[in-house]
């Protein structure tokens, strides 16, 4: 390929024009046989716009800027080009030599970096191409054995790779297509540094790619930095949410939030939903009294470990969770088929946040809800989110009443008998002899008055206290009193 001049490069934010033809179904597509079988097994047939536009700018070898809501298919508009130009190179040759890694894809997130994974596995099954998924919170022995093993694609987060890159496991100095994917998340959790140390591996020849939900300034001072010319793909409004997601506002007090969330799921029949909260120990808190309150609800945030929010996402994909209490950990990276509707319980402080918690329902074309609790201390966050989507969310009115406290029912605390409240009179024992209060014996005499046991005292020494030993003149002892 030609080297462009860098003197004629354009800035990122002037895209070079690529004229390409629009295409409206995978299979109108110029892509490998095999990699269109994958997709036909997937269920897809017809292209999303951002990857009508993308994937003809990344097969032309250009590097891109890529920004649609989430839901929208990012992931396929840049795996499907990639494998595309990597099937020359595949090799069915059992010798790690013969397959270094050639595609590197950075995620912010583990559950984002493993959903990533999942669909280069789906895409690229009926090809020789081999991938690899690395992220914290794991053993990383196995991911060691599957690196030594030889891999064309390598997913990761930063902070893992980075680890592998010290241990020397992984080597990167084959790479030719490099992937930012949610770029703005990564910057915002402070991955600038991880991210510059880990492009300092790659070689100058290769093809950057920057997804994002959201294009901010500092993105685009990452794309100027890390980017050649880089074409930008704008398939909507920047920061926009989805069309398809019905927005709604409930105004409510901060102590009626936990009665207007039953409520809300009620009212609108949520079989399933995602709640957002602002901080761990709330998700905890929030899961147990929906599970006192009868749901089946579970707790996902960073303080669990990366197996047990592998398996509560896991059981909430097979609907055995129907309520899901995250943080923004999870605002990015989960993808449920067919959510119908998330829920804000906390307004979040970061108003890209909100765009990206909204777009885990509305996916791939269907329709989603987006419900948002508010209270008056939320009034200037809710203002910046307005503000950023450039809309105002539908107001609803929503009579909360706090709910009625039923007394509990006594509990059996495992000791044979029920704790009373203060103030209960306690009930009777079997044997009314127990309830019968202290009576002294009138015939019984005061212990200093009773007669000593017989052999109790020698020579007015108590029993219990042994004498003395006796020690050799000798060893420093003392004569014998006379007479004795």
């Amino acid at each position: 390929m030609q080297e462009l001049n860098p003197m004629n490069q354009a800035s990122p934010t002037e895209a070079p024009a690529v004229e390409a033809p629009v295409v409206q179904r995978y299979s109108d597509l110029a892509l490998d046989p095999r990699l269109l079988r994958a997709v036909a097994d997937m269920g897809y047939e017809t292209l999303t716009p951002i990857q009508q536009r993308a994937i003809p700018v990344v097969l032309s070898g250009h590097d891109m800027m890529g920004a649609a809501q989430t839901g929208t298919g990012k992931t396929a508009a840049f795996t499907l080009p990639i494998l595309q130009q990597l099937l020359p190179l595949a090799s069915t040759s059992v010798s790690p030599a013969r397959h270094p890694v050639r595609a590197l894809m950075l995620a912010p997130t583990r559950e984002l970096a493993d959903q990533v994974f999942v669909n280069v596995q789906a895409y690229a099954r009926h090809t020789p191409l081999r991938s690899a998924c690395v992220f914290g919170g794991m053993d990383m022995a196995p991911q060691t054995a599957a690196l030594r093993q030889g891999v064309e694609i390598v997913v990761a987060t930063p902070g893992r790779l980075l680890d592998h890159l010290e241990a020397r496991t992984v080597n990167l100095s084959q790479v030719q297509f490099v992937v930012l994917d949610e770029a703005d998340r990564m910057l915002d959790i402070g991955f600038l540094p991880d991210l510059q140390r880990i492009l300092a591996f790659l070689p100058s020849q290769r093809t950057t790619l920057l997804f994002s939900a959201t294009f901010s300034p500092e993105i685009r001072r990452l794309a100027q930095s890390y980017l050649r010319d880089p074409v930008t793909v704008e398939v909507a409004r920047p920061n926009a949410t989805a069309t398809n997601v019905e927005q709604i506002l409930y105004k409510v007090a901060e102590d009626l939030k936990h009665p207007a969330l039953l409520q809300v799921l009620r009212d609108h029949e949520l079989r399933q939903t995602i709640v957002f909260v602002n901080s761990r120990l709330g998700a905890g808190r929030l899961a147990r009294m929906l599970q006192r309150d009868g749901l089946k609800a579970q707790a996902m945030h960073g303080d669990k470990s990366q197996a047990e929010r592998l398996a509560t996402l896991d059981a909430f994909k097979r609907n055995e969770v129907e309520v899901l209490v995250a943080t923004d950990v999870a605002a990015r990276g989960l993808d449920i088929a067919e959510l119908p509707g998330v829920i804000n319980y906390d307004v979040p402080f970061n108003a890209e946040d909100y765009v990206h918690r909204i777009g885990r329902t509305g996916r791939a074309g269907a329709s989603g809800l987006a419900i948002t609790l508010c209270s008056e201390r939320d009034s200037r966050s809710l203002g910046d989110i307005e503000k950023l989507i450039k809309r105002k969310i539908e107001l609803r009115e929503l009579d909360v009443h706090p709910p009625r406290r039923l007394p509990r029912a006594p509990r059996d605390s495992g000791l044979g008998h029920t704790p009373q409240r203060p103030g209960t009179p306690r009930a009777s024992t079997q044997d009314p002899w127990f309830d019968k209060p202290y009576e002294a014996d009138p015939n019984a005499q005061p212990p200093w008055e009773q007669a000593p046991a017989a052999g109790a005292a020698r020579g007015g020494v108590p029993s219990n206290i042994r004498s003395r030993r006796k020690v050799p003149l000798l060893l420093g002892g003392k004569p014998p009193a006379a007479g004795k």
